[in-house]
């Protein structure tokens, strides 16, 4: 990918983006009536969509929550943060130290415009846009240098958005990996899921229909043993890598997962 591509400033209702439908699955209301319909088309196949949302938002929330008090992390850099909703990543992080520093990266330009609105007042927080394989970008860009402090442990966030990503040798997944890992200190660390399935006819319908409803703005559901090669050489933090209802739940009736056609599979890994 090119430093610095040029993304689209204008927003269209007319075909479905990722970040508003994850937005009309958590109960939110910016989204419009294509992003909805392509909803309820995916439901049709896989069901589970919606619990599956929630369940994954929960797991950021954990996962923020977690690096922020026991491990004292105070900077976190969010790649595809989608809308903003209820308890984002700065909310999580500041009410553990009111001086975390976040900083929100998506090439949306609906994310841009709530995300600029809701952060107007907080000179901690920034939202960039940028597509997240532009590493250089995101990294030289003057709010990532004026939050973030790159001789200092830094968490790294992909929660929920490397589907969004299609194999490349350059651009794709391990290589998006490398290039982040590549520029943190040890001791910081890597937050990754995303949509897998073992069941190969779910992973051919749910690629195929996103890709064409978004109009190629997708990359495909992979399997777990995707997920875990994006981790080797770090340090996996327990309970490793799961279904993410499952990591370091808030109680024992905390909602799970309950049916399996595709799962948010993940984990966090910490840099040596």
């Amino acid at each position: 990918m090119q430093p610095g591509r040029q993304l689209s400033t204008s927003i269209d209702a007319t075909v479905p983006t990722a970040a508003r439908m994850y937005d009309h699955y958590l109960g939110g209301k910016d989204n419009y009536a294509a992003d909805r319909a392509a909803c309820e088309e995916l439901d049709k196949v896989v069901p589970s969509t919606r619990a599956l949302a929630l369940n994954n938002r929960r797991f950021l929330q954990r996962v923020v929550r977690t690096l922020a008090e026991d491990y004292g992390i105070r900077q976190f850099l969010d790649h595809g943060s989608g809308l903003p909703t209820q308890d984002n990543v700065h909310q999580v992080a500041q009410r553990v130290d009111p001086a975390s520093h976040v900083v929100y990266v998506d090439n949306d330009p609906m994310v841009l415009v709530h995300g600029r609105a809701l952060l107007e007042q907080d000179e901690r927080t920034a939202v960039i846009q940028a597509d997240i394989r532009d590493t250089e970008t995101i990294f030289s860009h003057v709010e990532t240098q004026r939050l973030i402090d790159f001789s200092r442990p830094v968490a790294v966030l992909f929660n929920s958005v490397m589907h969004c990503i299609p194999d490349s040798d350059t651009e794709g997944p391990p290589a998006l990996v490398h290039r982040v890992l590549e520029r943190l200190v040890p001791g910081s660390f890597m937050v990754m899921c995303q949509l897998v399935s073992e069941d190969p006819k779910v992973r051919e319908f749910v690629t195929d229909f996103m890709a064409q409803a978004t109009q190629g703005h997708w990359g495909r559901v992979r399997q777990e043993k995707d997920v875990a090669t994006w981790f080797e050489g770090m340090d996996i933090l327990e309970p490793g890598l799961v279904e993410v209802s499952t990591w370091r739940p808030d109680s024992e009736v905390t909602p799970r997962q309950l049916t399996q056609e595709w799962i948010e599979f993940g984990g966090v890994g910490r840099i040596r």
